[in-house]
């Protein structure tokens, strides 16, 4: 439970949820930090902050590639993320789980733009 809470938490905020949904579009190849900064327009030091509390949250991980810091989704740990939401928000009801279920397979098939 501590686990979801800190990746909830990371994420209540626009500009990590924006850097988020962009990393989780990209794919497991991930992004650049600099390109993350020019694509959501934010400065590189706010940039920063919010991707290292997305890292502490264990929703992002990054890595170095040259001179490049490439930042990539974890998606291992979003799925755990809404399986938590799935599983401990729905008691098990099978009329409350099975929408949430479909909608979480319907995301997770849609195709990486």
């Amino acid at each position: 439970m501590t686990s979801a809470i800190e990746s909830l938490s990371a994420l209540a905020h626009e500009g990590r949820l924006k850097a988020f949904r962009l990393l989780v579009s990209a794919g497991p190849s991930g992004v650049a930090a600099g390109e993350i900064a020019r694509r959501l327009e934010t400065p590189p030091n706010t940039l920063s902050a919010n991707l290292s509390l997305l890292v502490h949250a264990g929703l992002v991980q990054s890595r170095r590639d040259g001179r490049s810091i490439i930042y990539s989704a974890r998606f291992g740990r979003m799925g755990e993320l809404l399986s938590f939401l799935a599983e401990d928000c729905c008691a098990g009801a099978p009329e409350v789980c099975g929408p949430v279920a479909a909608a979480a397979q319907r995301a997770a098939c849609r195709p990486v733009t």
